[in-house]
């Protein structure tokens, strides 16, 4: 599997994931909502040691205790997520790929949490 790049929305951010992602799945929790102003957000989950940062690194927060996210300090995309509770891997937002289609999800975490309208987005007229 060859390398898959990404950057926040000014450039500044870069990353590079090498080899195989532990998971790519989307996320509904409040948590996970509220940190992108989003419905949901995709993570690419991806082993320690198999990922750079090719720009400048990004600002951390502890949004909660053993809970970590990165985001771009200048124009502030959020760039990662980093868990206690998940060792020895990062998780990157996929819509940050240069090439999101590389990916594709194969689950949904916390989905308790979903948005009740979630599910009729396919039947919302497209303009």
């Amino acid at each position: 599997m060859s390398a898959v790049t990404g950057k926040c929305l000014c450039g500044a951010c870069t990353f590079e994931l090498s080899g195989a992602h532990n998971f790519i799945g989307h996320c509904h929790c409040d948590s996970c909502r509220r940190a992108t102003s989003s419905p949901m957000t995709t993570f690419i989950g991806h082993p320690d040691g198999a990922w750079r940062w090719t720009g400048t690194a990004p600002r951390l927060f502890e949004s909660s205790p053993g809970n970590t996210r990165g985001f771009c300090g200048d124009c502030g995309s959020p760039m990662m997520f980093a868990a206690a509770r998940f060792p020895g891997e990062t998780h990157f937002y996929a819509a940050l790929l240069d090439d999101p289609t590389a990916v594709e999800p194969k689950a949904q975490y916390h989905a308790d949490e979903r948005l009740p309208w979630m599910p009729a987005l396919e039947a919302l007229p497209e303009e």
